[in-house]
């Protein structure tokens, strides 16, 4: 049986009418960047994940970006972010002009470890970038605390978990920005790159909004230099349709990660991810940790049986060759990142997954 990683199709196929309805509706409006769809878009999501702001956005990495920007993060200043995640969220600092500055994580969340990052701070540091990895919270209270001993801002990176909460409140909405991706992988995924910045704050929100088209306000008045953030017309009224199924989504990938648990929970040849008390994970991703060196051999056991499975991350931001020259400045062990880039391995718990898909990844892994 063949089961991929992820079918966008078996999601957005059953939702096709709505999704041509979508279409036809911006068709005939004529307003294709901004307006109506993109403002009713903010407001759902704005109430949704609990935020006064909502900011429609390019996608998830001009989200980061704006944010940095919006907060005046630039040359000679730091932000300390995970070395395991995503490029983007390193990136961004770094196209500011801003200098990365990594630390390692938990082996058992994939989060941020705080006391790593404790021993990444100098005068130069500005703000930190808690990555909600793989659909569950960091611990945000401790994140908080954090920033606020060493006068830091914080901006969630909350690409891969839109409704995971932290003991009842949602990712992105407990900092000054928290930065969403709506890629078509993500859990509430476009037909085509989007994000959405949010935050509590007023003045940030206004700032963030000019950013976002040239730092234009008035029309053709310029008083800061942004960029081209802005959220198409037709890919808000898309995920709109999308949003209004997305409870669904949510609580089927919760099913399907559930069914994994229970199934494998004898399994004593990797570790199953875990979710901690308080929080609501969304999962994203499935990962499991893979021991003794073998992660690889699995790997390539599950695509011989038509398995769709992949390695998120393999390469580690301390790693990455554009970063190589930040390496002699390390300033805390990454040895946890390493050993999870090492072991890491993603299998499919997308939605649509049927129980005989699922029970062949099962099959496969027990068979290992």
């Amino acid at each position: 049986m063949n089961v991929p990683l992820l079918d966008v199709n078996a999601q957005n196929h059953p939702i096709a009418g709505e999704l041509r309805e979508a279409f036809d509706r911006v068709l005939e409006t004529g307003r294709f960047i901004m307006g109506e769809e993109v403002e009713a878009f903010e407001a759902e999501l704005a109430e949704f994940v609990g935020a006064k702001h909502a900011i429609g956005v390019s996608s998830g990495t001009d989200a980061i970006l704006l944010a940095l920007m919006a907060l005046g993060i630039g040359p000679g200043d730091e932000v300390i972010c995970p070395s395991f995640t995503f490029f983007a969220t390193a990136g961004c600092i770094a196209r500011t002009g801003a200098t990365p500055v990594f630390c390692d994580c938990h082996p058992d969340t994939f989060n941020i470890d705080f006391a790593s990052a404790e021993e990444c701070i100098s005068d130069k540091t500005k703000a930190i970038i808690p990555v909600h990895l793989f659909g569950q919270s960091v611990d945000m209270d401790v994140c908080n605390a954090f920033a606020e001993k060493h006068g830091l801002k914080v901006i969630e990176d909350t690409a891969q978990s839109l409704g995971a909460q932290y003991h009842g409140k949602s990712c992105g909405a407990m900092s000054d920005f928290g930065t969403y991706s709506f890629f078509p992988s993500k859990n509430l995924g476009g037909l085509g790159d989007g994000g959405l910045v949010v935050t509590q704050n007023d003045d940030l929100a206004e700032v963030a909004i000019k950013l976002r088209n040239h730092g234009m306000h008035p029309r053709y008045y310029h008083q800061m230099v942004g960029g081209n953030f802005r959220l198409d017309a037709l890919q808000a009224a898309l995920l709109r349709v999308k949003f209004n199924h997305y409870a669904d989504y949510t609580r089927q990938r919760q099913e399907n990660a559930a069914y994994y648990k229970e199934r494998l929970a004898d399994v004593q040849s990797f570790v199953l991810p875990i979710e901690q008390e308080g929080y609501t994970h969304i999962w994203n991703q499935f990962t499991l940790r893979v021991k003794d060196g073998r992660r690889d051999a699995l790997k390539e056991h599950l695509m011989s049986n038509n398995i769709g499975c992949e390695v998120y991350y393999p390469v580690p931001m301390h790693h990455q060759q554009c970063f190589a020259h930040l390496s002699s400045d390390s300033r805390t062990s990454l040895s946890v990142t390493d050993q999870l880039a090492g072991e890491v391995l993603s299998i499919p718990v997308y939605p649509e997954l049927e129980t005989e898909q699922q029970d062949a990844v099962i099959a496969a892994l027990k068979s290992f």
